[in-house]
């Protein structure tokens, strides 16, 4: 009867845990499984292992502790780490304790399989080159095998720079043979702009000058590798070379040895940290400006509104005044995508179903732009979406007039609705969270955009059309809406090749809700109530108390938080409502509302504020407050929300 080797599992996921144990019995090993380091341990004292499948990281211990505590045990043991969120240096320090190999989640089966039989085999070889040359041999031959299953390209160079060998992890990660490669220069491989940084690299180990710690370059790739890049990002490391004797004294160059690093998804996180970190800092930017822009229309809105009870259809001053009323409604949408893409637009949540918002969006724009051929292909059963349908339709509506701008002379345009589910590591790239999403792929057949016009196509103000011709803001609004309902957007696009933008949503459960009505003007209603007005802004405490003045209320005013505190406590059994503004500088609206409520629980209190219902908003609603109201408002807008508060 044959052999079964005998593999512990160790992994504080048991769901890998159980899918490995069934791989590897189905291959005839013999295999037994800890959740923790403390369970591995007992395991371990109480039989044999050959092989142990160890996570870097659990809750108990680390993967090189429990390393240790195996060395410490029994030296025959082969140990092979499977890392996750661990970096590539901490699996490295693994190797050095005496780790056999290590491999990156997620790594397919038929990969696993591979390194275990390699793994057994090497200990098999090991036991039985200890009997017969002794541990040298042994311990050449073990590098070699951690070198052929590197999964970076190890390579030596001579002193002309060809290489006299190289890992086969070249063939993976560049599409080249092995033996394609050697006896060729090393400049073969290395992307053109890059030479000059390739050459003095290698002419810094050909005079013994030790180089700095790693260059970076850029390998060229086999043109048949289509779904990647024409180049793959590497990180060059020599290893061990000045410390060759020969080298210090005879300044005879030996060789230059070497490891290439893939290092593309870390370049590709580290651009989007960079980015990510420039939008939220743009964004918190674009969020005061428009804060402070809604403080300044709030004052136009309420004079306007004050003006046309004075002013009817046949006054002289009429248009002029409905003009300036049109200008406040215009200033108003721009600040609206400005809060956008600061994620502060205000939105109504309802479960949607995508697809039909993407046909009647394109629907819509199909009308007015016979030149574009539009294409819409979609899955049947799309998942449902939460969103705020007037908020998406802008992003969608957006994403058509930059095609059709791409597009001068007519194309087609390529509409497509899919569900896909993102892993943990394809979330992470996108900086998102992992779970199902519904995509919306928009692609035009027009211009393109260049690398260095991508980095910068969602920042807002950025245009690249001539001035007066738009504000850069329209992209900016689909980036911030997007973010702010949890999706994902990007864009890939090559100069001449058409662009394609892709929206990710994440899917929710629920029922498909029916559109709310449109808004529709409504009368000034009045009141006779006492207000307190609190606001830090002159203009809107000026507006502010005219129009409230106009309604019938008898009104209080207070300029901070502090202020109202004062007036509240001297009034407080006649005021009977407060509109509290959100953002103030001695005392914010939720710091003062929290003390009113103290001062009398069932004060009633309408939160006023530039910013939307999101944030620091809802937070303050939850606690209590009864109403919100954003600026700018005219006096019916203000009317119709005094009345809703202090009536329900």
């Amino acid at each position: 009867m044959s052999y079964a080797p005998k593999v512990l599992i160790v992994d504080d996921e048991p769901r890998m845990c159980d899918s490995l144990k069934v791989l590897l019995n189905s291959q005839g090993y013999d295999t037994q499984t800890g959740h923790s380091g403390q369970e591995a341990m007992e395991c371990l004292a109480k039989d044999r292992f050959d092989l142990v499948l160890l996570d870097i990281v659990m809750p108990d211990m680390t993967g090189h502790q429990l390393m240790d505590y195996i060395n410490s045990q029994d030296q025959e043991t082969v140990v092979i780490l499977m890392t996750g969120h661990a970096s590539v240096d901490s699996a490295v320090e693994s190797l050095r304790r005496g780790a056999y190999d290590y491999l990156r989640k997620p790594f397919d089966f038929d990969q696993l399989l591979n390194r275990v039989g390699n793994a057994l085999d090497q200990s098999r070889l090991k036991k039985e080159h200890e009997l017969v040359s002794g541990k040298l041999e042994l311990t050449e031959r073990r590098y070699q095998y951690l070198v052929n299953a590197s999964p970076d390209i190890i390579y030596t160079l001579n002193a002309d720079g060809m290489f006299t060998f190289i890992s086969g992890a070249v063939e993976y990660l560049l599409g080249y043979k092995s033996n394609q490669l050697v006896g060729k220069h090393y400049t073969s491989i290395v992307f053109e702009d890059d030479m000059g940084r390739a050459k003095c690299h290698f002419n810094e180990r050909r005079t013994g000058i030790r180089a700095s710690t790693g260059v970076e370059l850029r390998l060229k790739r086999l043109q048949d590798l289509s779904s990647r890049n024409g180049y793959l990002t590497v990180e060059l490391k020599a290893m061990g070379v000045y410390d060759l004797p020969v080298v210090q004294e005879t300044k005879e160059f030996r060789g230059t040895y070497g490891v290439a690093r893939d290092i593309t998804d870390r370049k590709r996180l580290e651009a989007q940290l960079l980015q990510a970190q420039k939008m939220k800092a743009i964004g918190t930017l674009a969020g005061g400006v428009a804060h402070d822009f809604n403080n300044l229309l709030m004052g136009i809105e309420g004079h306007t509104s004050l003006m046309f009870l004075n002013v009817n259809a046949d006054n002289p001053h009429f248009e002029h005044v409905k003009g300036i009323e049109d200008m406040v409604k215009r200033g108003a949408y721009l600040t609206k995508q400005l809060l956008g893409f600061a994620r502060g637009g205000k939105y109504e949540v309802r479960p949607t179903d995508l697809n039909e918002l993407v046909q009647k969006s394109a629907d819509m724009f199909g009308r007015t732009k016979k030149e574009i051929r539009i294409h819409k292909t979609s899955d049947d059963d799309v998942w449902t979406v939460s969103v705020d349908r007037a908020q998406i339709e802008q992003v969608l509506l957006n994403l058509y007039v930059n095609a059709w701008q791409a597009m001068p002379g007519g194309g087609d345009l390529y509409i497509r609705g899919e569900n896909v589910t993102l892993d943990e590591h394809a979330a992470t790239l996108f900086g998102a969270g992992p779970g199902n999403y519904v995509k919306v792929s928009v692609t035009d057949t027009g211009v393109g955009i260049d690398e260095e016009t991508q980095q910068r196509i969602f920042e807002p103000f950025f245009t690249t059309k001539e001035m007066g011709r738009g504000t850069g803001l329209g992209l900016a609004s689909a980036y911030g809406i997007i973010k702010n309902h949890g999706g994902i957007i990007n864009v890939y696009s090559r100069k001449g090749q058409g662009t394609t933008f892709n929206i990710y949503l994440p899917a929710a459960a629920g029922l498909i809700s029916q559109q709310n009505p449109e808004d529709r003007e409504i009368e000034v209603q009045k009141g006779h109530e006492t207000v307190l007005l609190v606001d830090d802004e002159d203009i809107i405490i000026d507006v502010g108390e005219k129009m409230l003045k106009q309604m019938g209320y008898k009104v209080l005013l207070a300029n901070s938080g502090k202020t109202a505190l004062e007036v509240y406590k001297r009034n407080k059994d006649k005021i009977d409502l407060v509109i509290l503004d959100m953002i103030m500088p001695d005392m914010g609206g939720g710091d003062a509302y929290d003390t009113l409520k103290g001062i009398n629980p069932d004060i009633i209190v309408l939160l006023s504020s530039g910013y939307s219902i999101n944030g620091q908003a809802t937070e303050i609603l939850e606690r209590g407050c009864d109403g919100f109201i954003q600026k700018p408002f005219n006096m019916s807008q203000l009317s119709q929300a005094i009345r809703k508060t202090l009536d329900n």
